[in-house]
């Protein structure tokens, strides 16, 4: 095993402890975005109206505080003119039981309009827009962010064809509509398949950030998530060269995660991916991490689709838990648990730019997040005497560390270790 000393941890904490408890998070720019405080800003993605009894328990057990749920425009508005938010009324009655908030996608063609494809005459356009600012209208108050279609760019859900300027068009208007009606609310976009700098930039130049309170994007891949750090920074530079001045729009990872069923992928290997991406979107200032899938979406091992959940498809009536958990729930709780009330405080570095060691702290603690891209070492952390803890992606406890004259020898493998000072000399890390 390779050995690493990392002396970087004591230049972490040169200005004591102290800097520590008066680093100060970033503000939302809106208030109904989530704070840097874990678990306020995952959640995961949802595919019903109607829960089953237990299921949402068992969703915010696992630390979640966000659902993300199509808000359909074809169900609403049956009639037209006539718009019926029973059903969604209901949904959100569930959620508020239990604390939880809401991304709402706006979306999909409606058979009154365009032969139900995504609205490009005028009329459609126009009706999407007013159905969407009768929507925020009818549930402001209540933190959604209403999201701006999902994944425009990718034919799936855009039809008749691709094209960002037909995208933008409606998305130009259904924002105007909106903050003339709800100006309060929030609004997001544009959820893209992938991280398309030119579909984003053309959104962008054309406006869209006027009234887009947040980016979202649905950054997909079947490598290790860290490379997502580069996509933010790229993105990042284009809102910066077209948000107005005195606008402060975050990033929202609205869509992502690993399916336990594709090539090369096991249940392990879905919960250690879950882990590693809610911990990179931390790192990087990701405003809010929607996990997909919150349950598998059936039981054919070939058909990587249905596997994405974080528990199995079947659900056990009058049993608890309502559904079996896989590791990707289990690393999901495991992170909550033992990150709550802490914020990201910053990645120290150690000479491998394959070594994630992450820093968070509550203002007078600090807890350490660790594990490697490449090949299973071991480091040394450069770290005042003690004894730490360590847990393991899922929550097992492994047998404590101590820390000597030489520091802390930890073995870094692909899935995160999370470490925590038991004593206050180890806390204070030489």
């Amino acid at each position: 095993m390779q050995s690493i000393k990392i002396f970087s941890l004591a230049l972490a904490f040169c200005l004591g402890m102290h800097s520590l408890s008066t680093a100060q998070t970033s503000p939302s720019p809106h208030p109904a975005l989530p704070s840097a405080v874990i678990p306020e800003g995952l959640g995961v993605n949802i595919h019903f109206i109607t829960p089953q009894p237990g299921e949402l328990k068992m969703l915010v057990d696992a630390g979640f505080r966000w659902v993300r749920m199509d808000f359909n425009w074809s169900t609403i508005e049956q009639q037209k003119g006539v718009y019926v938010f029973i059903m969604y009324d209901s949904l959100l009655a569930s959620l508020n039981k239990y604390h939880l908030k809401a991304v709402f996608i706006l979306d999909y063609g409606n058979a009154l309009y365009d032969n139900g494809l995504s609205p490009h005459s005028p009329e459609a356009i126009a009706a999407f827009a007013k159905w969407a600012a009768a929507s925020a209208l009818h549930f402001a108050g209540h933190d959604i962010l209403w999201e701006m279609w999902n994944e425009p760019n990718n034919i799936a859900f855009w039809n008749p064809k691709l094209g960002v300027k037909a995208y933008i068009q409606l998305a130009l208007a259904t924002g105007k509509a909106i903050k003339e009606a709800a100006p309060e609310e929030a609004f997001i976009g544009p959820a893209t398949f992938g991280v398309p700098l030119d579909f984003l930039e053309a959104c962008f130049k054309a406006g869209l950030l006027q009234y887009w309170d947040a980016v979202s994007f649905h950054p997909y891949r079947q490598g290790g998530p860290e490379t997502v750090t580069k996509d933010c920074q790229a993105v990042r530079q284009l809102i910066a060269k077209y948000a107005p001045a005195g606008k402060s729009i975050p990033l929202i990872s609205s869509e992502w995660g690993y399916s336990a069923a594709w090539k090369d992928f096991t249940l392990e290997k879905q919960g250690i991916m879950l882990a590693r991406e809610l911990l990179t979107n931390l790192s990087n200032d990701i405003s809010l991490s929607i996990w997909y899938d919150w349950h598998d979406d059936g039981i054919d091992q070939k058909n990587g689709e249905y596997h994405f959940g974080t528990v199995s498809y079947t659900y056990h009536v009058g049993r608890d838990p309502v559904y079996d958990p896989k590791p990707a729930y289990l690393a999901a709780k495991t992170l909550t648990n033992t990150l709550k009330g802490y914020h990201f405080y910053k990645r120290l570095p150690s000479g491998n730019p394959d070594d994630y060691i992450l820093l968070f702290s509550n203002g007078k603690k600090v807890r350490l997040a660790a594990w490697t891209n490449g090949e299973p070492h071991t480091i040394v952390l450069a770290a005042g005497k003690g004894r730490f803890g360590i847990t393991d992606y899922q929550g097992h406890k492994l047998p404590k560390l101590k820390a000597d004259q030489n520091g802390l020898a930890i073995s870094l493998t692909d899935a995160p270790k999370y470490l925590i000072p038991q004593s206050r000399n180890s806390s204070q890390w030489r």
